[in-house]
């Protein structure tokens, strides 16, 4: 069964089927793991191989496209009725002459939708320029759309049973860290602080169980905390070096990312001491401001207006939305935090504002996750904003 009421998943539909409308768009094809799932429930490890959900404006329900091994699984997450959900056979599998596009294809022909105005995810990691070459060569009469993050944008406001469960997120994010601080030590490998943070992860609270992160723990130790988006090696934790991590708490898929920076001995260098403080200070005011009705451009001004008497400069945008998501990204590639965005933030965004700072010599991150609230803001998790010692 899926995770949220069906009424929950048929006003998504109803409200994806309004921006399709808006868009020009008659059928709807979605390969986005995160996308599916928002749509259907749908919840497997399948991603690997070529699958959809198919949204039409003329079809109540929409329809799973899987490979045949992985239609119990659908049949098992979603509610879905049996008649949509659609199997292929396996020898479409990596097949040199047959393709899961040619699948979906026929059946689209056999909806009467080969003639439609199809909208593709053009820009999303499991929509191959393959993918796209077939459907467009099985569908010769069909008109394709560019429908790239159509249903990423619909998915930006959350309900409340998703605030539920970002909530819980935010309760197992506590646990991930209190876990790395408590096993980052002096003289231990990286790979077992690594281990025991997954553990955390995976586990959970007594109440509700943990889950695989889109991204895995991010580690920087030493040298490089010059740099984001490294892992970790067997190399051993150093005295009087800084460990930057990008960790997140996981429920059902549904993420509170939290980045912290352990300095491990009684006195960080000077300059990340100051980083820090800039950093910090910035954060809490640009905190301060952020509320419904003002827009993205406007929090990202807000944080260089909180920084400009230092010498600290951020390229990189300052956050961006996040919800429900699969590898390789917790990310919705909706909302960012920089000029030019000038989305209006609303009450039940959520939003991950990480004002990492990078140098040659030292690095700092640490970051807020915040639900839009009537008046404000609120954290999903309580944890201090703070460089950490040991």
């Amino acid at each position: 069964m899926p995770v949220f009421d069906v009424s929950e998943y048929k006003e998504r539909i109803r409200r994806t089927k309004e921006s399709m409308q808006e868009r020009g768009v008659d059928v709807l094809v979605v390969s986005q793991p995160a996308n599916m799932n928002y749509l259907t429930g749908y919840d497997g490890w399948s991603f690997y191989v070529h699958q959809a959900v198919v949204v039409a404006l003329d079809q109540e329900e929409p329809m799973w496209l899987g490979r045949g091994m992985d239609a119990n699984g659908a049949r098992l997450t979603t509610f879905l009725s049996q008649d949509n959900i659609l199997e292929y056979a396996d020898d479409y599998v990596q097949s040199l002459t047959k393709h899961p596009m040619h699948f979906i294809a026929d059946v689209l022909k056999e909806k009467g939708w080969d003639r439609k105005r199809v909208g593709v995810e053009m820009d999303q990691f499991y929509f191959t320029h393959r993918n796209y070459v077939e459907l467009e060569k099985s569908l010769p009469n069909a008109t394709f759309v560019d429908a790239n993050a159509l249903v990423n944008w619909v998915r930006v406001v959350k309900s409340e049973a998703e605030i539920t469960f970002l909530q819980r997120a935010g309760k197992i994010a506590e646990r991930v860290v209190d876990t790395a601080v408590r096993e980052i030590n002096v003289g231990v490998r990286e790979c077992d602080a690594a281990a025991e943070i997954a553990r955390a992860q995976y586990r959970g609270t007594e109440e509700f169980a943990g889950d695989y992160p889109a991204i895995v723990p991010l580690m920087m130790a030493g040298e490089a905390t010059s740099t984001p988006h490294l892992t970790w090696t067997e190399r051993k934790y150093e005295a009087d070096e800084a460990v930057l991590l990008e960790l997140s708490g996981v429920y059902r898929h549904y993420h509170a990312p939290i980045a912290r920076t352990i300095f491990l001995g009684s006195e960080p260098p000077k300059l990340m001491r100051e980083t820090a403080d800039v950093v910090l200070e910035g954060l809490e005011k640009t905190l301060e401001f952020v509320k419904p009705g003002v827009t993205a451009e406007q929090v990202e001004e807000a944080w260089r207006k909180a920084i400009a008497h230092s010498t600290v400069v951020k390229e990189s945008r300052l956050g961006y939305s996040i919800g429900v998501n699969y590898p390789p990204d917790w990310g919705e590639q909706t909302i960012s935090l920089r000029p030019g965005d000038k989305t209006v933030i609303t009450e039940n965004m959520v939003l991950h504002l990480i004002p990492g700072i990078w140098y040659k010599e030292v690095g700092f991150e640490v970051d807020a996750t915040i639900r839009i609230t009537p008046s404000g803001n609120e954290s999903l998790y309580e944890y201090p904003i703070e460089l950490i010692t040991k």
